[in-house]
């Protein structure tokens, strides 16, 4: 399918979720995640920062590459770190200042010409590439929120950002586990929310995943097990693919437990 309009897609995404933290009660920001110790402020917090490093990267790349430098050591306790920031405020202050982040990053991301690149943790990506890996944190720690407060959510083909981000960054998972990447290529066959088809990676790839998009999305987020999924895999490396497939840099973390949530 022809690449959807992540910047309008991206925007829709964070009024979704908006709206749903705007229904909440004061003390649902307190209720525990499915993340061990992150309540649904945590949640909004984490968001709220990562929004404010790539509007900085966008808009401002001398003082977001500063910023990166600074916290090289040890970016992931930077990142943790960083929640104090927005933790300890008020509901809708927290709502408030994740929305402004939001909004100005998204505005700065839409600025930079597409044939340019934007500073970014490891390498410099392209302004539309780094909307996509924005709409996979709003996907993945909007499923946590969802979740805790048992919102079911309806999954729409905004979804295509997440998936293909993830099959552009396919080898996280072996990173995040020290282990060596294979010389292999996969082919990944998805059914939309729609019911379209999406299709990434060579079509003659002896490796190969198919099932629902929305089911990938949760497995590359780490977001469901792989056991209450219907994905499907063809070939021993994409088996095993399933079982550590990651869309995010840094540490799996403990993922899921098989039949933590209602089918």
């Amino acid at each position: 399918m022809t690449q959807r309009d992540v910047i309008a897609d991206l925007t829709a995404e964070g009024e979704e979720i908006e709206a749903m933290l705007a229904g909440l009660a004061d003390d649902a920001w307190d209720q525990p995640s499915p993340a061990p110790g992150w309540t649904v402020a945590h949640q909004v917090a984490h968001l709220a920062f990562i929004f404010r490093l790539a509007g900085t990267a966008a808009a401002e790349p001398e003082v977001f590459k500063a910023m990166a430098a600074q916290a090289a050591g040890d970016f992931e306790g930077a990142v943790n770190a960083a929640l104090g920031l927005y933790l300890g405020t008020p509901p809708n202050v927290l709502l408030s200042r994740w929305r402004e982040e939001r909004d100005t990053a998204i505005k700065a991301l839409a600025a930079v010409p597409a044939d340019q690149v934007v500073p970014w943790l490891v390498r410099p990506l392209p302004p539309a590439v780094l909307a996509c890996a924005g709409m996979m944190e709003l996907f993945a720690h909007g499923q946590d929120v969802a979740d805790a407060v048992g919102v079911t959510r309806e999954y729409t083909d905004r979804l295509w950002h997440v998936a293909w981000f993830a099959t552009l960054v396919w080898d996280f998972g072996y990173q995040s586990r020290a282990l060596p990447t294979p010389d292999v290529q996969y082919r990944y066959e998805l059914t939309a929310p729609s019911g379209a088809t999406w299709e990434f990676g060579p079509a003659d790839a002896e490796q190969r995943i198919t099932g629902p998009a929305e089911d990938f999305c949760l497995l590359v987020t780490r977001r469901r097990h792989r056991d209450d999924l219907a994905l499907k895999a063809v070939g021993r490396d994409a088996e095993y693919w399933l079982e550590i497939a990651q869309a995010y840099r840094g540490p799996a973390g403990e993922g899921r437990r098989p039949g933590q949530f209602k089918a």
